[in-house]
């Protein structure tokens, strides 16, 4: 990697960065690191830096997800499980936007939920007018709606924003054939159609957002946001993860 300081050469013009609630926790521990956020928040300021456009879909696991308590229906009702997940979103981008902002990067919260205090309402021609502005969009919430995933929140909005790609990051550094924790043989793919992640039900996003990016033609990028500088990597268009496409 070049050197830390120095914008990189991007490959791509506007990109949505899809970070799971776990990237802002600590060794799998509930609750938000400070020191885990700030370090996603530097390498997306040298993202921004190299005059990428850059918006942000956050989950919310590392605080809460509402499906643990979908075998508790008798006390909260799904739909209600669900949107308390969508407001561990909020906090999630409410940490990423403060560390951004520590270190100098202008940034704009937008939320499919109501929240004015803290948000605004997501509206597509505003989030494009921010991006083109050199803000970085955080997009919280999820979709606004229950029973669907952060994971088609972010094919949802980068399809919305017109992203070149869909960084996906995760722990691992790629899609495998099987789950490489479980399967010391599972195989990792270079590259992916989408059509083969969906027959083979290849662990990469919800069905719905595979289908969703393959009906619109929008890549994704899964790899290991873990390893430091991987973030920068994959906007200077690495090989690095694995890529599904056409």
């Amino acid at each position: 990697m070049s050197n830390p300081a120095e914008p990189i050469k991007a490959k791509y013009s506007r990109v949505l960065l899809k970070m799971s609630g776990e990237a802002f926790g600590h060794g799998g521990q509930s609750g938000i690191s400070i020191d885990e956020t700030l370090r996603i928040a530097r390498q997306i300021k040298r993202i921004a830096a190299s005059g990428v456009q850059v918006a942000v879909v956050v989950g919310g696991g590392n605080i809460l997800r509402g499906a643990q308590f979908s075998a508790k229906g008798e006390v909260i009702n799904e739909s209600t499980a669900h949107y308390m997940g969508m407001l561990a979103t909020l906090m999630n981008g409410l940490a990423l936007q403060e560390s951004l902002e520590s270190i100098g990067v202008q940034t704009r919260l937008q939320t499919a939920l109501r929240v004015d205090s803290v948000a605004e309402f997501f509206i597509r021609r505003r989030a494009i007018r921010h991006l083109e502005k050199g803000r970085v969009v955080i997009l919280g919430g999820g979709t606004g709606n229950p029973h669907v995933t952060t994971d088609t929140a972010a094919a949802l909005r980068g399809i919305e924003l017109e992203v070149d790609v869909l960084l996906k990051a995760t722990k691992v550094d790629g899609v495998y054939s099987d789950d490489p924790e479980k399967n010391p043989h599972a195989l990792r793919y270079d590259r992916l159609t989408y059509d083969r992640v969906i027959k083979e039900k290849l662990r990469v996003m919800d069905l719905s957002a595979i289908e969703m990016c393959e009906k619109n033609k929008l890549p994704i990028l899964v790899f290991n946001y873990k390893q430091e500088g991987n973030i920068e990597r994959a906007v200077a268009g690495h090989t690095i993860g694995t890529i599904v496409s056409e």
